[in-house]
């Protein structure tokens, strides 16, 4: 089992609490930045997903990243309060009401639309910003079919306007899984360009995925996000970064035919020794986890047992391994069971498991040997 001494309780560590490897990350980016040959604009959204966007950040400092990436006006300020000063560029399509707040926070916009780029070359004029042109996502960003609206922006861009026109982008859809679509999504990207007057400085495209390619579709900048925080895969793998990790709280042995947890939705079928972990769905444990995700414990694999609760999930310890005690540790993810594999148990992806990292975890930023 774990040594509970490799964890020793503190006011931080008594419950449950999220290990990150700065190191593990700063690797994944510097492999990353090699692999495409580009300047990095890492995506430190969500709370650097869910690890801690300004701790994130600053790790990545020592690389000298072009910016960063977030996704609201209220992640930039986070970043600027805590004294990051490289270029911050908000990808959810700018609105008009929003301009006054992102100029204030000296933000750059990503422009989707006629209007919306209206109002920031009147509300914040000289200020930076990136056109987002949507060439398949369908999310967010001018078609780049549309041809009346890439020659309304042309219009506005023309003379001072363009100025202040610092980049333009659009978002690979499956760059992960069909990297051919990356050829079309690009050269419809260029069409689109073509159409408008110029070239900014900065043309960007490839994620995670995308950036892994090489440099076919680098652009000036790649924007890596899950690669960078040790999911998603690729060639070579990331180097593991987090680890969620829960203290034992109690421990019993049941009989054959026990049920555990609500709606008794798994009975023992035969002597079995069930631990209660001190984590649950109020914390990032998916409630689909029940009956099908496992965790680390005692140095094995442990099936999670029953259904997950708000505080507390219940995993059953195999027959060759000692009754854990109370304070000892399991890693729901980042130790024997991966991320991306307890993702995939959950029914879901290596993303949401992340971003999902409740407020009340504590992030504990350790070194490469301390995590294990």
């Amino acid at each position: 089992m774990t040594d509970p001494g490799s964890f020793p309780p503190t006011a931080e560590l008594d419950r449950a609490w999220v290990d990150v490897d700065l190191a593990a990350l700063v690797s994944n980016a510097r492999m990353l930045a090699g692999r495409a040959a580009r300047p990095l604009l890492p995506m430190v959204k969500a709370n650097g997903y869910g690890l801690g966007a300004v701790a994130v950040a600053r790790a990545l400092e020592p690389l000298a990243p072009w910016g960063y990436g977030v996704a609201t006006a209220e992640e930039g300020r986070e970043l600027r309060e805590a004294g990051i000063e490289r270029p911050i560029v908000a990808f959810t399509p700018l609105l008009p009401l929003q301009v006054e707040r992102f100029a204030g926070l000296d933000l750059r916009p990503a422009v989707g639309d006629p209007s919306a780029l209206e109002a920031w070359l009147a509300g914040a004029p000289g200020r930076p910003f990136h056109l987002e042109i949507d060439t398949g996502m369908s999310r967010g960003g001018v078609r780049w079919d549309d041809a009346p609206a890439l020659d309304r922006i042309a219009d506005l861009m023309a003379g001072d306007g363009g100025s202040a026109w610092e980049g333009v982008f659009t978002h690979f859809h499956s760059a992960d899984c069909e990297p051919g679509a990356c050829a079309e999504q690009w050269e419809r990207l260029h069409a689109a360009l073509a159409r408008l007057p110029g070239r900014p400085p900065l043309v960007h495209a490839a994620n995670s995925a995308g950036a892994l390619l090489g440099s076919a579709y680098a652009g000036d900048l790649v924007r890596p996000g899950i690669y960078l925080y040790g999911a998603g895969g690729g060639e070579p793998a990331p180097r593991p970064v987090a680890a969620l990790r829960a203290r034992v709280v109690a421990c019993r042995r049941l009989a054959a035919g026990d049920p555990v947890s609500y709606g008794c939705t798994w009975r023992a079928e035969r002597a079995t020794t069930v631990a209660t972990l001190s984590i649950g769905y109020a914390d990032g444990v998916h409630r689909s986890l029940g009956n099908r995700g496992h965790v680390d414990l005692g140095g094995a694999a442990a099936p999670i047992v029953g259904r997950v609760t708000m505080d507390m999930t219940m995993v059953a310890v195999p027959d060759d391994r000692p009754a854990p005690r109370p304070g000892d540790v399991a890693t729901i993810f980042g130790g024997r069971v991966a991320l991306d594999a307890q993702a995939e148990a959950a029914g879901t992806i290596a993303y949401e498991l992340l971003t999902a990292l409740g407020h009340r975890l504590p992030r504990r930023y350790v070194r490469e040997e301390e995590s294990r």
